[in-house]
């Protein structure tokens, strides 16, 4: 009993610091390149997204260049903000993909992943989550 109690409490501490060290990671600001468009590149794997919080100007083009960490587990990214201008689904792979979207409208847009087996919680649930921030 006693190291039940024990392994349930490491692997809280470790869930903890997991998600606060996810929460603590500084903002990457996307830069416009000499091509007036905004580059950002994302690798997405064991539920995470890194970077995990983005910040893109407003009425400027951004191009993400997104792929997976090697392994078997499926993952994709997807923003459902049209308001924003900001709308898609994509699969991730090995081999990178290109996402292209002009954000209309400032505030704060969830980027997610949608994949879920079976009867588990989705990758979302698991943290699978990040954030794009589009500011003037």
């Amino acid at each position: 009993m006693k190291k039940t109690i024990a392994i349930v409490m490491m692997l809280a501490v470790g869930s903890l610091a997991a998600a606060a060290s996810q929460e603590e990671e500084k903002p990457y600001f996307a830069a416009i390149g000499s091509d007036g468009i905004q580059h950002v590149e994302i690798v997405g794997g064991s539920y995470f997204f890194k970077p995990g919080h983005i910040v893109v100007k407003v009425n400027v083009p951004v191009e993400l260049k997104v792929r997976k960490e090697a392994g078997m587990v499926p993952h994709n990214i997807a923003m459902n903000s049209p308001e924003a201008g900001i709308v898609f689904d994509v699969t991730l792979g090995d081999e990178p993909k290109i996402v292209k979207f002009t954000p209309v409208k400032r505030g704060k847009y969830s980027m997610y992943c949608t994949k879920k087996l079976l009867f588990f919680k989705s990758h979302r649930e698991k943290g699978m989550e990040g954030l794009l921030e589009v500011v003037e």
